[in-house]
């Protein structure tokens, strides 16, 4: 499958502000879209908590709740943001700051489409680095009883297949495809609003949810195929707001998605397994070597950046970078390493400060990318949080994440995770200062 041709990242020209009712919380809340930077990716901030903690849209971020998709970090959350995601996507806006004075994105008319328009009004704004697609190439699939998805390979962009199936209150089945793009979801998709069927109302207000949903943002499926139709925006207004939700929850993966994705009575949870298949296998291509990324470094970049050389320069390949946010390395892990002479001749183990130091290699690439920079030498302050947990050895690959907590003029702090086959074996959160030479550091906090 030939690979397509990449557009440049987006964000917004201009901030925009919404304000409503949460559709589960029926908390009054206030929700402002600010332009963000390259590879910052869709991040809620919550204005009303102390430290402004921010979260960021990605499915590991998920906090599984019923009848909508949550992100949680810490203590703190953002609930029902499916709806917001979908309009993001949809205007192929990468990068946004979503400030946010409550714990629910504000549930407008139960639909996408105020989202939208807002989004229309503050424009788009091209920016300088390029998209790193996800595009499927073999199918993934993931079931469990009455639902299914799957990926396939597809040409071009994204399209979706959804087919919709309840027997109560009223036999009702319907299936829709539809070629994902700006004017599709905006004509198509983005008016269908959410729905409970009649039976389930009550079991809803006994678990304390619905509570902001009301006759103007939420449709109710009843008996009466015919009373119900009167306030339907599209005949199958029901299977396309299934639609909405899912182009949502794909947007937690963080990156466009090319392919075909065929569903069949999912919700929310389905959802976010699928996403989490299609990243387990885009890892999977990129430790293998299959997937090469455009804005990654071989060893001759690195060892341009980095001044480490052997046997301590423990960063083999750089296979991607999301601006000064995140990166992710390689280091392929051989016998033929110095220390397992002495570490342990019968039991080889690599040492674990040296998969830390790996961690801190990687993370002294993504700070020492700014320009303002060149010519320094990213200094290790600290480290917090350490975790070490799984031995690698001979024939291992580690894969390296690090993804930036603070960037400064003098100095930054990154938190970095390190697997062998999608198991974490390291993980820590790392302090640094840039200087001219080791000589001039003076510890401080960052």
């Amino acid at each position: 499958m030939a690979a397509p041709e990449p557009r440049l990242q987006n964000t917004l020209n201009r901030s925009t502000e919404l304000s409503g009712v949460g559709l589960h919380t029926g908390a009054g809340v206030t929700l402002r879209l600010l332009p963000a930077s390259p590879g910052a990716g869709v991040v809620f901030r919550r204005m009303d908590l102390p430290g402004k903690p921010e979260i960021p849209a990605r499915f590991d971020f998920v906090h599984v709740t019923p009848r909508r998709s949550c992100l949680r970090r810490g203590d703190a959350e953002v609930h029902t943001v499916e709806h917001l995601l979908a309009a993001l996507s949809a205007y192929q806006v990468d990068n946004v700051l979503c400030e946010i004075d409550g714990p629910e994105v504000p549930g407008m008319d139960g639909s996408s489409i105020s989202f939208a328009q807002a989004i229309a009004e503050a424009e788009i704004k091209e920016q300088k680095e390029p998209t790193e697609p996800v595009i499927i190439r073999e199918p993934i699939h993931v079931s469990d009883g009455n639902w299914a998805i799957v990926a396939l390979p597809r040409e071009g962009g994204l399209r979706l297949s959804y087919t919709l199936g309840y027997e109560t209150p009223r036999a009702l089945h319907e299936t829709v495809t539809i070629d994902l793009d700006t004017r599709t979801f905006v004509e198509q998709i983005a008016p269908a609003r959410t729905f409970v069927t009649s039976e389930e109302v009550e079991a809803l207000k006994k678990a304390g949810l619905g509570q902001g949903a009301n006759e103007h943002n939420t449709l109710v499926i009843t008996p009466d195929a015919e009373a119900d139709a009167k306030h339907l925006r599209f005949n199958d207004e029901y299977v396309r707001h299934k639609m909405l939700d899912l182009v949502g929850d794909l947007m937690l993966l963080g990156r466009p998605i090319i392919g075909h994705i065929v569903a069949h009575r999912t919700g929310h949870a389905a959802n976010r397994r699928l996403v989490e298949r299609v990243a387990n296998e885009e890892n999977r291509r990129e430790d293998l070597g299959y997937v090469q990324r455009g804005n990654g470094f071989g060893i001759k970049e690195i060892m341009r950046v980095l001044p480490h050389r052997y046997p301590m320069l423990l960063v083999d390949r750089v296979i991607q970078v999301q601006g000064f946010k995140r990166a992710v390395g390689i280091k392929n892990v051989t016998i033929n390493e110095p220390f397992f002479v002495g570490h342990y001749p019968e039991t080889p183990i690599m040492p674990a400060v040296l998969t830390l130091e790996a961690l801190a290699q990687l993370a002294g690439i993504l700070l020492l990318r700014k320009l303002e920079y060149s010519g320094k030498v990213a200094v290790f302050l600290g480290m917090d949080r350490v975790r070490l947990r799984h031995a690698v050895m001979p024939g291992d690959q580690l894969r390296l994440v690090v993804e930036t907590l603070h960037l400064g003029r003098r100095g930054g702090k990154v938190k970095a995770h390190a697997t062998v086959r999608d198991t974490v074996v390291a993980e820590a959160e790392m302090k640094f200062m840039l200087v001219d030479s080791p000589s001039n550091v003076e510890h401080e906090e960052f």
